[in-house]
């Protein structure tokens, strides 16, 4: 095997899969590891072998479990046909093996201060000859490993995305699940994270949340959404950049997909109107990410530490005429009756929403649009919102 010209090729190897140099290393020294004892171990030995790129010398070791006479099992104990495990003092007792361990006054030999317990490296003599089944088992250590080492880099990388949105292909649908390329791996958008009504074919482009990154045997699997209300924030962040800068906050959210979302939004630094800075200049903002999903409706909505205020504003486009406030945190809104069907929307979207909104139970009443001495009428219609 010639090593001395394969650092270059590791570092492209490393750089191409997107793997840390150090984990190549780690599977080609354990491939070396397992070719040498394929070739002149036995089988229960633990080889260790050590690379060194810059001369292409391997050192090899076998390490052993340094035992002493009370973590070894008695030959009465033997016969019970215990396994290797911690018994139930807490210490750890093993049936001796010559291959796997050594006891503690032969491991002084070696170290002097090494103790029970430890694992103890004992040199063996360097091998450069290998036979046809020890390369091929080599070489088939060395793809396992980067395949674990690509699985667990690309894990990293997306678990450490999670609660962020991402742009991906769609790759193909089946039956309710759409899978989506996201550059180094495939999610999956499943059916109650699409958007009602929403068309997916293959070869699109389209924005998802990355919802949940769970480690699997077949690599990551990715959870991605449409419908989790902070995809409409993170869209916002990208558009706007007095969102991305902290300038602007985005308070609350209250989302039906494919529908309607109000986001309630505020201004942290004087001067600007955080609503203007939402619609941008001719509503390019806005319908930027009004496009990128599907045409949903948005309305953004000031926030205002004062509930009353807020809940008014909350209930736009509909003109409030008066907020009255109970007890369990509910709340009665008086409309004009021209402005009723506007307050609770259609299948009575928009008062669910402000009530996700604001955190308040809202019910809509009507009065007669009158003067303010005036409507103190009974109420003539009224709409309550029992989500």
């Amino acid at each position: 095997m010639d090593l001395k010209s394969i650092k270059n090729t590791l570092i492209q190897i490393a750089e191409n899969r997107g793997i840390p140099f150090e984990k190549i290393v780690e599977s080609i020294e354990a491939a070396i590891a397992s070719a040498y004892k394929k070739e002149y171990g036995h089988k229960n030995q633990k080889i260790k072998a050590k690379l060194n790129l810059d001369t292409g010398e391997v050192k090899f070791w076998q390490v052993k479990t340094v035992l002493d006479q009370n973590m070894i099992y008695s030959p009465d104990e033997q016969q019970k046909e215990q396994p290797e495990s911690l018994d139930q003092q807490t210490v750890k007792k093993y049936v001796f093996h010559p291959e796997k361990h050594i006891m503690i006054e032969e491991a002084k030999k070696i170290d002097p201060l090494i103790q029970p317990g430890q694992e103890i490296e004992i040199p063996l003599e360097p091998k450069k000859e290998y036979g046809r089944i020890a390369a091929q088992t080599a070489k088939q250590v060395i793809l396992q490993k980067i395949r674990e080492a690509e699985k667990q880099t690309v894990f990293s990388e997306y678990k450490s995305k999670e609660g962020s949105i991402s742009s991906g292909i769609i790759q193909r649908v089946e039956g309710i699940n759409v899978f989506i390329d996201l550059g180094k791996t495939i999610g999956i958008l499943p059916k109650d994270q699409q958007i009602l009504g929403e068309f997916y074919r293959p070869g699109q482009r389209i924005k998802v949340y990355i919802l949940k990154v769970e480690d699997a045997p077949k690599g990551p699997s990715i959870l991605l959404s449409r419908t989790y209300p902070k995809l409409v924030s993170k869209l916002f962040e990208l558009e706007v950049p007095e969102v991305a800068a902290g300038t602007v906050v985005i308070k609350s959210i209250a989302r039906d997909p494919g529908f309607r979302t109000k986001i309630a939004v505020a201004s942290l630094q004087p001067g600007v109107d955080p609503i203007g800075a939402m619609v941008g200049q001719r509503g390019t903002r806005i319908m930027a990410v009004i496009n990128e999903l599907g045409g949903e409706k948005i309305d953004v909505i000031q926030y205002d530490e004062d509930p009353e205020k807020f809940i008014i504003n909350s209930l736009s486009p509909a003109k409030v005429l008066e907020v009255q406030f109970q007890p369990n945190n509910k709340a009665t809104v008086y409309v004009a009756e021209d402005q009723f069907s506007l307050a609770i929307g259609r299948e009575g979207r928009n008062v669910r929403l402000a009530s996700e909104l604001t955190g308040w139970k809202i019910d809509v009443k009507t009065r007669p649009n009158l003067t303010q001495e005036e409507s103190q009428q009974p109420p003539q219609t009224s709409f309550q919102n029992n989500q």
